[in-house]
């Protein structure tokens, strides 16, 4: 288990329950509407090199009974570590695969889609949602056009900076429905989701 320092004890909810709730109504709600930024109440303050917006959700999202996947750049920082298990308990996955969730800060090193857990038949929920943190929400004309559930009409959204080959991943996570992983983008203090169920528009 990390080491409890004076770093890990600061920067959690001052408000644990409200600022939980808060946040996780954003986070439903950015669900629901698949690829719409919302404001997400940021009032988290962990160390770096996790961002304080990627530091709500995790307080919001792991417990002990959800295990974890740090990408490489939050999995070397001792200080990280120590703040995650102090504040929520959730154990760290060494593997993708084996992780509830994911948080992710360097996502042109995202593993690709499918070494997370897809879930089963039986049990689609047993898969991974990974939390990504980018720069920011791209909705020019130019982002892809994406559909599905939650979409009154189709919508442009591109979430950066861009792992190589994320489009191609997420045509084929979106094959595997309902099967397949959730993911969660977190830019500063808006957050946008993409459901499993969300698909690439056909281009014209």
């Amino acid at each position: 288990m990390a080491a409890v320092t004076a770093e890990a004890l600061e920067g959690g909810f001052a408000r644990p329950v409200f600022q939980t709730q808060a946040v996780f109504r954003v986070l439903m709600a950015a669900l629901a509407e698949p690829a719409r930024p919302l404001p997400l109440p940021v009032e988290a303050a962990p160390p770096a090199p996790l961002p304080p917006g990627l530091g709500a959700v995790a307080l919001t999202l792991l417990d002990p009974d959800t295990p974890v996947w740090l990408d490489p750049a939050l999995a070397a920082s001792q200080p990280v570590r120590a703040w995650l298990a102090f504040h929520t308990g959730a154990p760290v996955a060494a593997e993708p695969m084996d992780a509830a969730f994911a948080l992710v800060v360097d996502p042109l090193r995202l593993p690709p889609l499918a070494a997370f857990a897809q879930g089963t038949a039986e049990y689609p929920d047993r898969s991974t949602t990974l939390v990504i943190a980018v720069d920011r929400f791209d909705t020019d004309p130019s982002a892809p056009l994406l559909t599905g559930p939650g979409f009154e009409a189709p919508r442009r959204f591109r979430a950066l900076p861009e792992r190589a080959g994320f489009q191609d991943q997420w045509a084929a996570n979106r094959a595997l429905f309902p099967r397949g992983v959730d993911v969660v983008f977190v830019a500063g203090g808006l957050v946008a989701g993409l459901p499993r169920s969300t698909r690439l528009a056909p281009t014209e």
